[in-house]
C-alpha cells in the first residue's frame, strides 16, 4: 500500500465539513477560503481513487470513503486536542478568573453553548458573567470587574485586546398577517408608520437604527421589552416590528410564530467581538474561549459567518 498522505488537517477539514454541513461554512469554521478545501477534498480523492462527497441540492454527504476518514477524525483529533491543552497546561497553568460581560441582551442564546465546552475543557477556570446588561462592559476591564467583554465593536483602546467572534444577519420581523409579510424585503420607510419593538437599550447601541433607519430619516415610534419571548409576542399580535438577530428569531419562525424579512435586498450585517484585558489576552486559557465561542457558534447559529483574524487589534497600540 502506498504511503498515505493523510494529515491532521485533512481531519479536520473532514470534521469541520460534517459539523457545519457543507463546504462553505467548514471553511469559515478553519479560516480557510472555500477553494482551499475543496482543494484538500480534491487531493484525497485523487490519493484514494474514489469520491469522499456525494453534493446535491439536499446538501453535503459523505461517501462510504468518506465515513471511513470520518470516524477516523473523530477518533484522533479529540485525544490530539486533549494532550495539546494538557501541554499548554503544564507549561503556563490552567486557572485564573474568567468574568465575563456583555453588552447583548441575544448573547446568551449562543453564550451558553460556549462556556458549557469551555467547563469541560478548562474546570479549573474560574468561569462566570457579570450579572446583568451592561452598556460599557469595556469599562468593567478597566476596572478590574471582569476579563472578557462581548462587544459589538473593536477600536484601538489602551489596556484592551479586540479579537473578531464573528458577523451575522439582523432580519426584520413582522406578524405573519401583516402586509410587510409579503415584501420581498423591507426598506426603511416600512418603518415609519410603525411601532419599532427593541430591548431597552440605548439607540446608539442598536444597528437597526445606526445603520438602516437613522440614515434614512426614519425615526419610528418605539416600545421596548428585556425578553425575547416577549418581544416576539407583541410583534406577534400585531403591536409592531422588529429587528433581531437571525439565530434568535430562528425557533419562532420555524413553527410560524412571526415572519422574518432582509433588512434591505443586501441584508442588514451586524458583528461581535471579544474584548480582553490585554494582559491576560495571551493565556491559552483565555485564547481557548474565544476559539471556542467562534466555533460552537459558527456550527450551531443561523446566519453567522466568520470574521477574519486580521480584525484583531493589540492593546498595547497607543490610543487615537
Amino acid at each position: 500500500m502506498s504511503k498515505s498522505i493523510l494529515e491532521l488537517r485533512h481531519l479536520r477539514t473532514l470534521l469541520a465539513i460534517d459539523q457545519t454541513g457543507g463546504l462553505s461554512r467548514a471553511a469559515d469554521l478553519l479560516h480557510l477560503t472555500q477553494s482551499a478545501v475543496s482543494h484538500q477534498i480534491k487531493a484525497l480523492e485523487d490519493h484514494f481513487d474514489d469520491a469522499l462527497l456525494n453534493r446535491s441540492a439536499g446538501g453535503t454527504r459523505f461517501t462510504p470513503l468518506g465515513m471511513q476518514l470520518l470516524t477516523l477524525a473523530r477518533q484522533v483529533l479529540p485525544e490530539v486536542d486533549r494532550v495539546e491543552l494538557n501541554i499548554q497546561k503544564m507549561r503556563v497553568g490552567g486557572s485564573g478568573p474568567l468574568r465575563i460581560a456583555v453588552e447583548c441582551h441575544t448573547c446568551f442564546d449562543w453564550l451558553m453553548p460556549s462556556m458549557d465546552v469551555y467547563r469541560e475543557r478548562w474546570p479549573e477556570v474560574e468561569l462566570d458573567i457579570v450579572s446583568g446588561f451592561h452598556a460599557d462592559p469595556v469599562g468593567l476591564l478597566h476596572r478590574g470587574e471582569a476579563e472578557l467583554a462581548i462587544v459589538s465593536e473593536a477600536h484601538v483602546e489602551q489596556g484592551v485586546a479586540f479579537e473578531p467572534l464573528f458577523a451575522y444577519e439582523i432580519v426584520g420581523v413582522v406578524a405573519n398577517e401583516s402586509p410587510l409579510a409579503a415584501k420581498p424585503w423591507l426598506e426603511p420607510a416600512d418603518f415609519a408608520d410603525e411601532v419599532l419593538i427593541t430591548y431597552p437599550v440605548p439607540d446608539d447601541m442598536l444597528d437597526v437604527l445606526r445603520h438602516f433607519l437613522h440614515p434614512a430619516n426614519v425615526r419610528p415610534h418605539r416600545r421596548s421589552s428585556e425578553l425575547t419571548v416577549a418581544l416576539l409576542q407583541l410583534v406577534a399580535s400585531k403591536r409592531g416590528v422588529s429587528a433581531l438577530p437571525r439565530w434568535a428569531v430562528k425557533p419562532y419562525v420555524d413553527r410560524q410564530y412571526v415572519t422574518q424579512l432582509k433588512l434591505g435586498s443586501k441584508g442588514l450585517q451586524a458583528e461581535l467581538h471579544a474584548a480582553m484585558v490585554a494582559s491576560h489576552a495571551h493565556k491559552p486559557y483565555m485564547q481557548d474561549f474565544v476559539r471556542i465561542m467562534r466555533e460552537v457558534s459558527l456550527k450551531a447559529l443561523e446566519g453567522v459567518r466568520a470574521l477574519s483574524n486580521d480584525r484583531s487589534f493589540s492593546g498595547n497600540l497607543s490610543p487615537h
